[in-house]
């Protein structure tokens, strides 16, 4: 199962609606007939690469998948009902499908008298597919809200000027987390104000081959010179204001995981309605004593009602080119909100 969960992160496979995946073909001995990983959305699952790969010498042999195979027909058939015409004898996977579509096909093998054995490492390909399987179990994007602030936890000074509060490796370090989603998220005040371009680039500030969507939220039109409205990459405006409707317009996008890069008031919707599932901050050695706070009025008046997410990572920033080092804190809320109202 270590070589199947391997094989699932494969890098250079682009994100999409579909999880990583990785599957094994051993022999009676334990030897490997074939290997197989996932590669994409409209391309062969895991089990059905393996199987390619082995032909006739699958027939009697144990398959060893991250994932329950799925028992639906999407963009490619059942793979429990290729592993059974196969003549597999034994299936171990780690993770129920969570998707209720696609779950069903260990009871489709057990029905074909396959011995099928489930929960093998599954802590582990649960962490590999953690967004995905939030989507699935929640009927929502998984949401990271980021932000950058100094430490009187400001994320401007006093006449709006913002560039720039965080470091350069903090910079560059949002846009690796940025390149792990399939959806930046800022409100319309940003687009007016800021003018980003939400693109996700490298170390040499030029753009990477698969970015992210980028997706507005907010009634107001946006003027055509907006960057975000450039050719670098699709972009939606989301005519809302509500952050359930905007998840729910995203998820019909087959969008798993929203980058929330927008203001202080869209911090705060996201934040009162239970819709931020992680918190990634940077905090910078500097004070300013006034200007814009990182998040707007979560409706808090008393200590016992903080906000109090848990801390799961601190790594410090070593500075470039002279820079002060910043910190960035890693949180997760205590409590998440599905997509139901």
């Amino acid at each position: 199962m270590l070589r199947a969960l391997e094989l699932a992160a494969t890098p250079g496979v682009p994100l999409g609606p579909n999880p990583r995946v990785g599957c094994v073909l051993l022999a009676d001995d334990g030897s490997t007939i074939a290997e197989g990983h996932h590669r994409g959305a409209g391309t062969a699952h895991a089990e059905a690469d393996a199987l390619a790969r082995a032909g006739g010498r699958a027939r009697g042999a144990t398959a060893v998948v991250t994932l329950e195979p799925c028992a639906h027909t999407g963009r490619t058939g059942p793979c429990a009902v290729a592993l059974r015409e196969a003549g597999v004898r034994r299936v171990v996977f780690a993770q129920a499908d969570p998707n209720p579509v696609a779950a069903g096909g260990a009871q489709v093998l057990r029905e074909a008298g396959i011995d099928v054995e489930q929960g093998l490492l599954e802590v582990q390909a649960r962490e590999l597919n953690r967004v995905w399987t939030f989507a699935q179990e929640h009927g929502r994007p998984f949401v990271t809200w980021k932000f950058a602030t100094t430490l009187d936890g400001r994320s401007a000074a006093a006449d709006g000027t913002s560039r720039w509060v965080s470091s350069r490796a903090a910079r560059l370090d949002t846009h690796r987390l940025r390149a792990l989603a399939d959806t930046m998220l800022v409100g319309t005040g940003t687009v007016l104000v800021d003018d980003p371009a939400l693109t996700v680039r490298d170390e040499h500030d030029r753009p990477l081959p698969h970015q992210p969507l980028r997706a507005v939220m907010g009634e107001r039109d946006l003027p055509a010179d907006r960057r975000v409205l450039d050719d670098a990459a699709e972009t939606v405006h989301l005519r809302t204001r509500d952050p359930r409707e905007a998840l729910a317009a995203l998820r019909e996008r087959e969008r798993q995981h929203v980058f929330l890069e927008g203001g202080p008031t869209l911090a705060a919707a996201f934040l009162t309605a239970g819709l931020v599932d992680e918190v990634v901050a940077y905090v910078a050695p500097m004070l300013l004593g006034a200007g814009l706070a990182a998040v707007g009025d979560l409706g808090i008046t008393t200590i016992a009602a903080a906000f109090r997410p848990g801390v799961t990572d601190i790594t410090v920033l070593d500075g470039i080119d002279g820079e002060q080092p910043n910190v960035r804190l890693t949180l997760v809320p205590s409590t998440t909100t599905t997509g139901a109202s």
